[in-house]
């Protein structure tokens, strides 16, 4: 009910409608499309989905707060789906996704579009999910296509497709996201394409130190220069490469067996080209709920604590997956909760100080820390090779079971008798 009472918060309201008006004008160049915050950076999608709103609301504040809300609730539908689904967070817990101040602020009150691209990529995990990979890589694109943030899940979601398709069919599901993008950019691409690309799928960008939660205590100068952003980047590739070896691909002992790259080169035959072997390979097992989810979560939060410069409405981000990830993690119920109410209050200072963001770096790290001596789930919905040996064996007659040990008994009465048999015809010889 936020918006009843606090009408007058919008933000980029007025930036995004003036980005949008030029589109419906006509304007097809990204470097014209310009706001009072700045030229347009966001890709194709995102002029779709606010050119719906303004035709709805006629751009009024009040009206669009009421599609937010309305989204609000899509979104934590998505989020307690996905948390019921894997059982990881106690029942209890699980309303601490509905306490925050800040997310209600984005939400509801702001209209940022990263709302909008965070609901589509829960949509997408649901589908990952229940093994929709190939819808589900669609509904991913389009959440891309409204803001980039969301290709923080990428890695991880690739080294999912590899674990669960063939690399045929990796091919295609990113042959289906590819194609999207492109679908979506077309009345860009034709025109302008040069200004397109740059704009709209700019991975260089240097943001305001002044906006920057997570890294306030950095020297502004340190903050925008490129050697920041390049220990940055190495920090984010060495964690996903530790956590994919280590933890995700643990069971299947390292990446190159669970994509199944070894697979492939060992394949006899050498008159198939590498490209018909990778295509028939089969697909693998179906993968559990947890392991995607925790997957996926765990790989945008590292991409969260490398990033150079977290505003306020990325809170948006990671902030569903903070309970999920807390309860993998092996800390004292207690911890948790302080951990979480830790980096809400963080959130919710502003302007963000030195010390804010400090704190803010020891929870993430401290998180981190969980999931990584978190006991990795077995990847697979099927049960483990080992228990099913297991089962096996307990499940036939107990007789089955002692015969080798009744054999082994009676070899060794067979050879003492034996032995018995021989002293007993030396002795008689002798005498």
């Amino acid at each position: 009910l936020l918006f009843l009472f606090i009408l007058d918060t919008k933000i980029d309201w007025d930036a995004y409608m003036a980005q949008v008006f030029g589109f419906l004008s006509g304007e097809r160049n990204y470097e014209e499309l310009r706001g009072d915050t700045g030229p347009l950076v966001y890709p194709a999608g995102f002029l779709y989905v606010y050119s719906a709103i303004r035709y709805l609301t006629g751009g009024a504040v009040s009206s669009a707060q009421v599609i937010f809300a309305l989204l609000y609730l899509v979104n934590l539908g998505l989020v307690l789906s996905i948390y019921v689904r894997t059982r990881v967070v106690p029942w209890w817990a699980i309303f601490l996704l509905t306490l925050s101040k800040r997310l209600h602020s984005i939400f509801v009150l702001r209209l940022f579009n990263d709302c909008v691209a965070i609901t589509l990529a829960h949509a997408s995990i649901a589908l990952f999910m229940s093994q929709w990979w190939y819808v589900g890589m669609a509904v991913f694109s389009l959440a891309v296509s409204v803001k980039m943030s969301v290709l923080l899940y990428a890695p991880s979601l690739l080294l999912l497709l590899c674990k669960a398709l063939s690399l045929g069919g990796v091919f295609v599901a990113l042959m289906v996201a590819a194609l999207i993008q492109v679908f979506l950019g077309l009345p860009f691409l034709t025109t302008y394409p040069a200004a397109y690309i740059s704009r709209a799928f700019n991975l260089g960008r240097v943001f305001i130190h002044f906006w920057s939660v997570n890294f306030k205590f950095v020297p502004e100068r340190f903050f925008v220069s490129k050697i920041f952003a390049l220990l940055l980047m190495v920090l984010h590739v060495g964690l996903l490469f530790l956590f994919s070896q280590r933890k995700w691909c643990k069971h299947e002992k390292g990446m190159a067996a669970a994509s199944g790259i070894q697979t492939m080169l060992r394949r006899s035959g050498k008159r198939l080209s590498l490209w018909s072997k990778a295509w028939s390979l089969p697909r693998r097992q179906t993968l559990g709920q947890e392991h995607v989810v925790g997957v996926l979560f765990t790989g945008n939060f590292i991409g969260i604590i490398a990033a150079r410069s977290l505003h306020y409405q990325f809170y948006s981000w990671y902030f569903y997956s903070l309970p999920y990830l807390l309860w993998k993690a092996p800390l004292p119920t207690p911890v948790r909760l302080l951990l979480l109410i830790l980096i809400e209050s963080v959130w919710n200072v502003y302007p963000s100080t030195a010390t804010s963001s400090l704190v803010l770096l020891a929870c993430h790290l401290a998180i981190l820390w969980g999931l990584w001596h978190a006991p990795s789930e077995y990847p697979y919905s099927a049960k483990k090779p080992a228990a099913k040996e297991k089962k096996n064996v307990s499940s036939k007659a107990p007789a089955g079971a002692a015969e080798p040990r009744k054999s082994l008994l009676e070899k060794k009465k067979e050879e003492k008798n034996s032995c018995e048999k021989t002293i007993k015809r030396k002795k008689e010889s002798q005498r």
